[in-house]
């Protein structure tokens, strides 16, 4: 069988390649890919143990088995649409007014939003500017579920998110959530679990470009 591999920010550098496809066992396994990658791929060996994989947009467990034509992206750790949306990967800037205005109600009095801006420092003493790359399909679908996630959790509430992706300068905005709800208490503590979990699970890499180098975020020494 043959499946498709997809790569992004750091593993698409070190192999020169967006995308390829790669003949496997019938029998084949998220495992047995990753080994068959790691002797193809030697420059990725020690980026692999590092890496989630999803499957067909979802990310899996290792032993999962694999069909013939599947989707499969690497997926380094985390640190598309376009308009006025609830969820949003933009290559334009973001606007904080558009943001609130999918999530405002004359039932909603509470209203709390995070705004993330590129520092003019970070992993890198002093940067220059930042670097943002994104599985798109996959981002929304994470988004969208994160907001569904965070709405059930606190009845009530409504969540938006916009996100940038693309170069971005020191004083940019890189991400805007804006959550209502009908009190204040429950629109700060949806408001801090969107920013929370989308760091931790939304297919978004950043790179630090620095006046004495460069390098993406998240894959630790």
């Amino acid at each position: 069988m043959k499946v498709q591999l997809l790569y992004f920010a750091v593993v698409r550098e070190r192999l020169g390649l967006d995308e390829e496809h790669i003949s496997l066992p019938a029998d084949a396994t998220v495992s047995t890919l990753l080994r068959r990658l790691s002797d193809l791929h030697f420059v990725l060996a020690p980026l692999l143990p590092k890496l989630s994989v999803a499957v067909n947009r979802s990310v899996v467990p290792h032993s999962t088995p694999l069909h013939d034509g599947d989707e499969v992206a690497l997926l380094p750790p985390v640190a598309g649409g376009s308009g006025l949306a609830r969820v949003a990967m933009l290559d334009t800037p973001l606007s904080l007014d558009a943001v609130v205005s999918q999530v405002m109600a004359p039932s909603q009095g509470g209203l709390v939003t995070f705004t993330g801006v590129v520092r003019d420092h970070g992993q890198q003493a002093q940067v220059v500017r930042l670097e943002y790359e994104a599985f798109v399909p996959m981002a929304l679908q994470v988004l969208s579920a994160l907001a569904d996630e965070v709405e059930a959790q606190w009845p009530g509430t409504r969540v938006a998110m916009h996100h940038r992706r693309g170069h971005l300068n020191v004083g940019d905005l890189a991400v805007i959530i804006a959550v209502s709800a009908p009190h204040r208490a429950e629109a700060f503590a949806a408001c801090r679990a969107c920013i929370d979990r989308l760091k931790e699970r939304a297919p978004i890499w950043k790179k630090e470009i620095g006046v004495d180098g460069s390098e993406w975020i998240g894959l630790g020494p």
